[in-house]
């Protein structure tokens, strides 16, 4: 097994375990977003010698500084936010990136499926006008009424996606 590989198993591992963790409590826990970030950054050193780290730091920092403004805003939770800086330490910034975009991509397939099969467009798309109005009235502030700590919105566990997604990138990537 060559260095990509066991750092695309072990990515794998991680995510599907926040996957799984996301979807049944809506939550990914600290233990395993922190340890995966820190064992990105061990193996990718291990594994790369200086470059190694310097690339898995790399693709930790944008993660994070990308989905930073949308946790402030209350759009993204902590764990899903810390869970694509393990993935960034994990992968580097390349492919973190596509994994990114991969999950968001399937983020927004499946809250249209949602929105649709529970009924809530119009809501949604009045819910989506509305922040937009906030943002141009008031700049990026958060909305108190369109934010996860509303509990009469829906919500989507992003983790999930970000494992569907790195699967899907696995399987591109190896095939």
């Amino acid at each position: 097994m060559n260095l990509s590989d066991t750092i695309w198993f072990v990515t794998l591992g991680l995510v599907l375990c926040a996957g799984y963790t996301d979807w049944r409590t809506r939550r990914i826990a600290n233990w395993l977003t922190v340890s995966g970030l820190v064992l990105g950054i061990i193996l990718n050193s291990i594994l790369g010698g200086w470059r190694g780290a310097v690339t898995s730091l790399e693709g930790a920092g944008l993660a994070l500084g990308l989905l930073l403004p949308l946790v402030l805003l209350r759009g993204l939770g902590a764990g899903d936010w810390k869970l694509m800086g393990a993935v960034g330490a994990m992968m580097g910034w390349s492919a973190m990136l596509t994994v990114l975009i991969i999950s968001c991509l399937i983020t927004g397939v499946v809250a249209l499926i949602q929105v649709i099969f529970t009924g809530r467009l119009i809501i949604t798309v009045k819910n989506m006008g509305t922040l937009l109005k906030g943002f141009v009235i008031y700049g990026l502030k958060p909305n108190a009424e369109i934010s996860l700590d509303n509990p009469a919105l829906a919500k989507l566990p992003f983790g999930t996606c970000v494992a569907v997604g790195t699967a899907l990138c696995f399987v591109a990537a190896h095939w």
